[in-house]
């Protein structure tokens, strides 16, 4: 049972720089952090083992891992993270809309976070969106996370019913990766924990040239912080 003297919250956390930093802003906020991550068929399942070293470390109350099949073989994917698609490379990441866009991927997990919020009695979720340095997900604007707050106070019975409506947080939406970065390291966020890269090597070492690894390695340049992601001999840095 929850303390009602204490704000709880849900994080959605991917094992990425991003979320990781969202998680330290929802802790150093005040609220205690219930943590949820998905094992969708993601190639780069790498990240939920960073996932959870980093709820460890940042000191959540639990951490939950779900398991959807997102993927092509559950008659989903159309995405380069679950099928069969080649991860572009080295593109211009102002250009539209990438293959590793994953279908309604964001309004899945907030759904499932919304629901687990309900139950525990949570009003507070937070989500590591970002619509400045980003790759142009439709998913990941102002435009949707309020949509879908004003969705989480229609269709559930603690949004009509509740003293308190939820709240979706997104406290990055409007930063650059170098603001992110920043950002937590001031609150002591370890990125050394974080894994980004969208097509890892085996042992978990990052590309370089995805998108992510890209947008990650520029924000820890133009920050002026060390960059501590293991990279894959050769890669871009």
């Amino acid at each position: 049972m929850m303390q009602t003297d204490q704000k709880h919250a849900v994080v959605l956390l991917s094992g990425g720089l991003d979320s990781a930093t969202a998680l330290a802003i929802a802790c150093e906020t005040g609220f205690v952090c219930h943590a949820i991550s998905f094992d969708y068929g993601q190639r780069h399942d790498v990240e939920l083992a960073s996932a959870g070293s980093v709820g460890r470390v940042l000191g959540v109350v639990e951490h939950r891992v779900v398991k959807i099949d997102l993927s092509a073989e559950a008659g989903f994917g159309h995405s380069a993270l679950t099928d069969d698609i080649d991860v572009p490379m080295d593109r211009d990441v102002t250009e539209g809309i990438p293959e590793t866009y994953v279908p309604a991927r964001n309004t899945i997990f907030l759904s499932i976070a919304l629901g687990f919020a309900e139950v525990i009695g949570a009003r507070d979720i937070f989500i590591g969106v970002n619509a400045v340095d980003y790759s142009g997900y439709p998913d990941c604007r102002p435009e949707f996370i309020e949509a879908f707050e004003k969705l989480a106070n229609l269709a559930t019975a603690a949004g009509v019913e509740g003293d308190h409506p939820f709240v979706i947080h997104a406290p990055l939406a409007g930063m650059t990766k170098a603001q992110i970065i920043a950002r937590g390291a001031e609150l002591g966020v370890d990125y050394s924990l974080t894994h980004s890269c969208y097509a890892p090597a085996p042992d978990g070492a990052a590309c370089g040239h995805c998108d992510s690894c890209r947008l990650r390695a520029d924000g820890f340049k133009t920050a002026g912080i060390p960059d501590p992601t293991k990279y894959a001999p050769g890669a871009a840095q």
